[in-house]
């Protein structure tokens, strides 16, 4: 049986975070955190970031940085943008299933504590 697994969610959570702020990979990795993501794997968010630009979804520029050396700085397009609306459409359906199924299961496992 295949787990839930947040990775599969990485590219929604980045789309979240750009149309925030635009950012650089690696605070984008510590941004993800506050969304869950315990591990940050930068190697992952800069994959990511990268078929997102192929896609349209982002574009990216090199900006000096007065603390080292020039960042690539992403920001949301305006496709970007629809891709989220749309994917915050799909996990809002989700998150109903989701509830249904908790709901379901907490009963269940309510009713055989019961039986004990």
């Amino acid at each position: 049986m295949q787990t839930c697994e947040l990775r599969h969610f990485l590219e929604p959570c980045l789309l979240l975070l750009l149309r925030e702020r635009p950012s650089h990979g690696y605070e984008l990795a510590d941004r993800l955190r506050e969304l869950g993501f315990l591990d940050g794997d930068a190697t992952a968010v800069y994959r990511t970031l990268r078929s997102m630009e192929r896609a349209g979804l982002a574009r990216s520029a090199w900006r000096s940085s007065a603390s080292g050396p020039a960042r690539r700085t992403y920001h949301l397009t305006a496709e970007g943008l629809s891709a989220l609306d749309s994917v915050t459409k799909e996990v809002r359906d989700a998150r109903r299933t989701l509830d249904v199924f908790l709901d379901r299961y907490s009963r269940q496992t309510a009713a055989a504590r019961a039986v004990r």
